[in-house]
């Protein structure tokens, strides 16, 4: 399984987003596919899942703000990202994973990751 993430870019305080991971050799609704982000310095950290039978799960820091969903027939997961403010600035993941929902907020239980998409946040 490959995964493929896009749409991040230099946006001031305030302003929008939306990331896209592209999946191929495997299909999307087979997986929780969950974003993290690593912002410099920092470790990586979860920022949101979507699991299997379509349930969401957010970090705090973003609830409100940001929105996970997936399309099936595209085979994508995508992240809309609003309201950014500038410690949103970090390289955002996808990720891939057959783990439970209780922990789909642990990353080490992801198997296939994207490269990742810088986004910076501008103050």
């Amino acid at each position: 399984v490959q995964l493929q993430a896009s749409g991040g870019g230099l946006v001031q305080a305030g302003g929008s987003l939306t990331l896209s991971c592209a999946v191929s050799g495997g299909t999307v609704r087979r997986y929780t596919m969950g974003w993290f982000r690593q912002a410099p310095g920092k470790e990586r950290e979860f920022v949101a899942a979507f699991g299997w039978s379509g349930q969401t799960k957010y970090a705090d820091t973003v609830k409100g703000r940001f929105t996970i969903a997936r399309d099936n027939a595209k085979n994508t997961v995508s992240l809309q990202v609003n309201s950014l403010k500038p410690e949103d600035t970090a390289v955002y993941y996808c990720a891939a994973t057959t783990t439970i929902w209780g922990r789909v907020t642990e990353d080490n239980l992801y198997s296939y990751w994207g490269q990742g998409t810088l986004v910076t946040v501008s103050s």
